[in-house]
């Protein structure tokens, strides 16, 4: 597995249903709430999660919004947290991280 990843394209919702969603999913995630969902991409700056519970909808847990001194969770990971923002521009749910847990 390398370090690094961009989600997978087939685990991701389509940008026009991503589009059609986000209304619902900014009604259905206010902030402060609490989520959980799945890894699906690592990047240097954070990870991207798909979102349970909510369709289509697609979180970003950035570095900057983890407990330190903790490392980024692995792909697969189920990880917890708090909805800190909704990124309109590019449809995400911005997730400040408390807790995950590796894959199996």
């Amino acid at each position: 597995m390398p370090e690094f990843s961009w989600p997978d394209r087939s685990l991701m919702p389509t940008p026009d249903d991503r589009e059609q969603s986000w209304p619902a999913t900014v009604s259905a995630l206010p902030l402060g709430s609490r989520v959980s969902g799945r890894v699906i991409g690592r990047r240097p700056f954070g990870v991207f999660l798909l979102l349970d519970g909510v369709p289509n909808a697609v979180g970003l847990a950035e570095i900057t919004a983890m407990p330190h001194p903790m490392e980024l969770p692995a792909l697969g990971a189920t990880v917890v947290g708090e909805v800190i923002w909704h990124a309109d521009h590019n449809l995400q749910v911005k997730i400040r991280l408390d807790e995950w847990h590796l894959p199996g």
